[in-house]
């Protein structure tokens, strides 16, 4: 039976570990030929984990060519446009079109908002929310002509959502990037693309890679340590491997395939009349903030 996204072409940034990775293999293996991105070197010294590689990023490559399908590899900065645009050129190029952005490059630190380096709340806000604007400027032209259409998916968070404490230049970002879909929605509609986001909540990686929402970063564990209140909410579902005489077992965090699954969704002709929503895979967090 023919995949999801049987035929599409995917581009996605972020590619080389984590949501990227996880995005990548999941729309392989319903179909789609895969264009990857990622700087592959560190954005700021105040991001305290670690920066995915070029090993990572063929990595990630390995694992889409044992779905069967093609792969492309670019390393490039959503922050520099040229490179973009030259990476879905290439793409457009050998694979003939581009179908899929998923707009998922993005990077955190942890500061008290009075107290973020200005080198970092540029860096925050260049990457999340420059890097999708020059993400989907540089995919759209292939989209529009002779109205071939597409399905982008934007990248946000729950905090995209809601007020988290210690990411403020992070928040402002998440925030920004459903004003992009808004407005990207609404323009490309006559071009019959798609514009949607997601927001994840906490995020616990792809088995190989654990994010800075996870288990990696001492940062935010110390933050959430030291102030209690401020942790993320837990969501509603119940942890379906804990003990029945715990009354609420709220279910640790959200794989990556999750997440991936809802990129799938709206990917897919399945969401073909999906435009300019916010989709939370929280388990509920946002709606118990």
């Amino acid at each position: 039976m023919a995949g999801r996204v049987a035929g599409k072409v995917a581009m996605i940034t972020g590619g080389g570990r984590g949501q990227g990775r996880s995005h990548a293999v999941r729309l392989a293996e319903e179909g789609a030929d895969i264009v990857l991105v990622d700087a592959c070197t560190t954005i700021n010294d105040a991001v305290t984990y670690p920066m995915a590689t070029r090993e990572d990023l063929e990595r990630t490559a390995e694992l889409v060519r044992k779905t069967g399908r093609r792969v492309q590899t670019h390393v490039a900065d959503v922050r520099d446009f040229p490179a973009l645009k030259a990476a879905a050129d290439a793409a457009v190029d050998e694979f003939g079109a581009i179908d899929i952005l998923c707009a998922n490059a993005g990077i955190i630190s942890w500061h008290w908002s009075w107290e973020i380096p200005e080198s970092a709340w540029d860096d925050v806000i260049d990457v999340n929310l420059k890097g999708v604007w020059n993400s989907v400027r540089a995919v759209v032209p292939h989209m529009m002509k002779d109205r071939r259409g597409g399905s982008i998916v934007a990248t946000s968070s729950a905090g995209g959502i809601r007020g988290l404490p210690y990411t403020a230049h992070y928040v402002a970002s998440k925030f920004g990037v459903v004003g992009l879909v808004k407005s990207f929605a609404n323009e490309l509609g006559q071009y019959n693309i798609r514009v949607n986001a997601i927001h994840p909540g906490t995020v616990l990686g792809d088995g190989e890679f654990a994010s800075a929402m996870g288990t990696l970063d001492p940062v935010p564990r110390k933050f959430f340590g030291d102030y209690p209140e401020y942790a993320p909410n837990p969501g509603h579902l119940r942890d379906p491997n804990a003990d029945d005489s715990v009354r609420h077992a709220p279910r640790p965090g959200t794989d990556t395939r999750d997440i991936s699954e809802a990129v799938l969704w709206l990917a897919s002709d399945a969401s073909h009349f999906v435009t300019g929503i916010s989709l939370p895979v929280d388990d509920g967090q946002v709606n118990r903030q």
